[in-house]
């Protein structure tokens, strides 16, 4: 829908989405069925958006520091549904991972670490994406 790669910069990102939303903005339209496809439509381009930006390359450095003390700590639940992943952690954080396989996700079920499995061939191999934040002290 952006029309981005991977790589994509935060600025070419809000720029897709300005352009997207002053296009699809439910005011520009005035028959009420256009009108609440734009709403529809404005709110899918909302959490595209969101999403985008949360799995950004630099969203990702930026926040590298805490991520890494995060998955240091201990791994207290997690959960499959599809092919997305979520790690809880101890300090209250959890993460999603996209496109995990099944076989890793049962990989991870019968690991006598699961932490330890996770930090070794989850965290830093799956695109990933906060949900949660940590609980602060």
């Amino acid at each position: 829908m952006f029309g981005v790669t991977k790589t994509a910069e935060l600025k070419e990102l809000k720029s897709v989405y300005r352009n997207l939303i002053k296009e699809w903005h439910p005011d520009k339209f005035q028959d009420d069925e256009e009108k609440s496809a734009a709403e529809e439509k404005s709110r899918y381009i909302i959490e595209a958006y969101h999403f985008l930006v949360s799995i950004a390359p630099e969203t990702k450095e930026q926040n590298m520091e805490a991520y890494s003390e995060t998955i240091a700590t201990t791994l207290v639940d997690f959960s499959y549904k599809g092919v997305t992943l979520l790690l809880n952690f101890l300090d209250g954080s959890s993460y999603e991972y996209f496109e995990v396989p099944k076989a890793t996700y049962q990989k991870l079920v019968n690991a006598d670490v699961p932490g330890r499995f996770a930090r070794r061939n989850i965290c830093h191999e799956y695109v990933y994406r906060k949900v949660t934040k940590a609980v602060e002290a």
